[in-house]
């Protein structure tokens, strides 16, 4: 029995131990299948370390740098699968191809058909800038450019620099910027350019492959894709210089950052320098000087409207073709770039007829450019016919007719005549105004007649109210005033003027019949009361510019979004700015080659490059009942470095790097990073 039992207790111990040796496989087995998930899952934070490595070339045909190639197929390999990101936009081509090539990326490859014929002797690059990068974590490649050559050597010389808009010097992105070995200036005109690059976000460019020699450098937003000016409308940029390229060795100094406190390490390292670095090109567009019509049209009964796409100061000759007098029967308003033209109907009669049909002969561009006399007949019809019209009118008799014998019945008040209609004059006048504002005033139609007798104006001294000077004068555009002593007759936007004292009220009046249009339409009515502020409460700002002094200087005043709040022209280098509301400003400033007092852009057909703009780097604060004072030296930075960023609108893009979530890992998990990882 007792052996019995010592038998069946070795029988149960084997089964438990057999059992336990399961269960531990089973254990064994699961933790190599979650390590090896985790360690697969490498961009997983809960699984292990993240893949931090670039994608690496590890190969090409033809070959990187190869001579003597012939071969318009190339194909790239990587070590990992890689993906390209706006292949259209980011790669560019050099020498330029006029017909694009093909270029696709899949799985660890790159393909570039090219489809233009290859050039003997001539260095190919393929500038993928940092469009390149591994699929599953991101981390960007770098500016990487493919080179190969169809001759015996490899040309590696480049030029860099910075294309700004010529008048607010904000960054041109995407803008191409090329070279010509061709040094005549109708090279820019008739042919391809030599070797191109397209600017960043801010503005920056690199040409490389350049051989040695001499250059010209233009920037171009090519429309048409041909690589040359062809159309006024493209913006473009040149500047006068000739570019030798050429390189020296140099030292730079490179240093990483643990993180935003602590530097990792330091290192100096030899380099190629690459000459010129610094091209500035100032891009803008030409003022469009080809004369095209655009359309007429007829928005009231009252006028009607003929726009060009660029002025003349010979305005088109209208002849009537169902009514006479033609040169009579119009008040003519041109804009101030004479590019629109608005006619209003004196006669009543020709205001009630629907269409109005007549021959317009006028100045446009034919197909040489040059302008030739062009006749066209148009037919133009109210937008709101006379009947309609007619009918709202007789509504509003009959409602008035029903509220008159409404009051009639109840015994209120009522009126026994319709009264005329009242030209509605508008008054723009703030009723805290600065001592250097005006009054502006705008009629809804051309004005016959204005009666200075109905016009009041009142300053209050203590208690009493006293009659103060003025003067009217025609108003041409939101910022400009016609000279003293141009015609009030047939104008619409007038501006009251007078020696507005701090801290004193003012009451503007004016008298029924003030202002009377050339329908005999008269003004009712009319009262404006508005304080000017008193000089405590501004600020004013004197500038001291030590360098172009010599120059005809404009210097203008900017708010946040870099408008222009006052402008000042520098005198023996002094420019001043008084009523200054209190706020945060910006200084720019243009050389103002023809004295006109606004900025001129360029003209590449006659040599002119755009009026030079520059900016005070910095922001001032101007606080109320207070004097600010700066001292600028406008040519002391580049232009790239000029524009404070705060107003800068083409923001840089965000610089692809490699995210180091690794070293974040190791610090928040207190181990010292692999190694491997470092």
């Amino acid at each position: 029995m007792k052996e019995r039992n010592n038998t069946h207790f070795t029988h149960n111990t084997t089964r438990a131990n057999a059992l336990k040796g399961k269960v531990w496989q089973l254990v064994l087995l699961l933790f190599a299948v979650v390590l090896m998930a985790a360690c697969a899952r490498m961009g997983n934070p809960d699984g292990g370390w993240y893949d931090e490595t670039p994608p690496k070339v590890v190969g090409a045909t033809p070959a990187e740098k190869a001579t003597g190639v012939g071969s318009r197929k190339l194909h790239i390999r990587f070590n990992e699968f890689i993906k390209l990101e706006n292949a259209t936009e980011n790669v560019v081509v050099s020498p330029p191809q006029l017909e694009a090539p093909d270029i696709k990326a899949g799985g660890k490859n790159i393909n570039i058909e090219l489809k233009d014929s290859l050039k003997p002797n001539t260095t190919y690059t393929v500038d993928f800038s940092d469009a390149i990068s591994d699929n599953n974590e991101g981390n960007p490649l770098g500016n990487y450019t493919y080179t190969f050559s169809t001759g015996e050597h490899i040309d590696t010389m480049e030029v860099a620099g910075w294309v700004l808009d010529a008048d607010n010097l904000e960054p041109v992105k995407g803008i191409l910027v090329g070279l010509y070995s061709n040094l005549e200036d109708s090279a820019f005109l008739k042919l391809p350019m030599v070797r191109v690059a397209k600017t960043d976000a801010r503005g920056h460019f690199i040409i490389r492959g350049v051989a040695a020699g001499k250059y010209r450098i233009y920037a171009l937003q090519d429309v048409d894709g041909d690589y040359h000016l062809t159309q006024k409308s493209e913006k473009m940029a040149f500047n006068r210089e000739i570019i030798v390229p050429s390189s020296k060795p140099d030292v730079r100094q490179d240093t990483i950052w643990r993180d935003s406190l602590r530097i990792d390490s330091i290192s100096r390292m030899s380099y190629t320098h690459f000459l010129p670095d610094n091209v500035m090109l100032r891009a803008f567009t030409h003022v469009l000087t080809d004369r095209y019509f655009v359309k007429a049209e007829r928005t009231k009964p009252e006028c009607f409207s003929l726009v060009f796409t660029a002025g003349n100061n010979e305005l088109p000759q209208i002849k009537g073709l169902n009514f006479d007098n033609a040169d009579k029967a119009f008040v003519v308003m041109p804009s101030l770039k004479k590019d629109s033209i608005t006619y209003w109907i004196k006669d009543s009669m020709l205001v009630n007829q629907d269409t109005l049909r007549m021959q317009m002969q006028y100045l446009g561009t034919d197909t040489l450019g040059n302008l030739r006399l062009n006749t066209d007949t148009l037919e133009l019809l109210s937008k709101t016919p006379y009947a309609k019209r007619m009918k709202e009118k007789q509504k509003k008799v009959d409602e008035w007719k029903k509220a008159q014998e409404k009051a009639k019945k109840k015994g209120d008040p009522y009126e026994t005549q319709m009264q005329p209609e009242i030209l509605a004059v508008q008054l723009n006048v703030n009723s805290n105004m600065a001592p250097d504002e005006n009054v502006s005033i705008m009629l809804p139609t051309p004005l016959q007649r204005l009666d200075s007798t109905k016009v009041h104006l009142y300053s209050k001294r203590d208690t009493l109210w006293f009659e103060a000077r003025y003067r009217i004068r025609v108003r041409e555009a939101a910022d400009s005033v016609a000279p003293v002593g141009t015609n009030l007759l047939h104008r619409r936007w007038l501006e009251l003027q007078a020696e507005w004292k701090p801290g004193v009220e003012y009451s503007l009046e004016f008298d029924s019949l003030a202002f009377t249009d050339i329908y005999g339409v008269a003004s009712g009515k009319i009262k404006q009361g508005f304080k000017v502020k008193d000089d405590n409460e501004f600020a004013t700002l004197a500038v001291t510019l030590t360098a172009l002094t010599d120059s005809n200087v404009v210097v203008q005043l900017l708010n946040a979004q870099d408008a222009v709040v006052k402008q000042t022209r520098a005198v023996a280098g002094m420019a001043n700015f008084y009523y200054l509301p209190p706020a945060t400003y910006y200084l720019r400033l243009f050389v103002d080659r023809n004295g006109n007092g606004r900025w001129d852009t360029g003209d590449y057909y006659h040599g002119l490059e755009p009026e030079t703009v520059y900016y005070f780097p910095e922001e001032i604060e101007c606080k109320a009942n207070w004097d600010a004072t700066r001292t600028w030296n406008p040519i002391a930075k580049q232009l790239n470095e000029q524009k404070p960023g705060k107003i800068i609108k083409q923001k840089a893009d965000k610089r692809k790097t490699i995210k180091r979530r690794n070293l974040e890992r190791a610090i928040q998990m207190g181990i010292p990073l692999p190694n491997n990882l470092k």
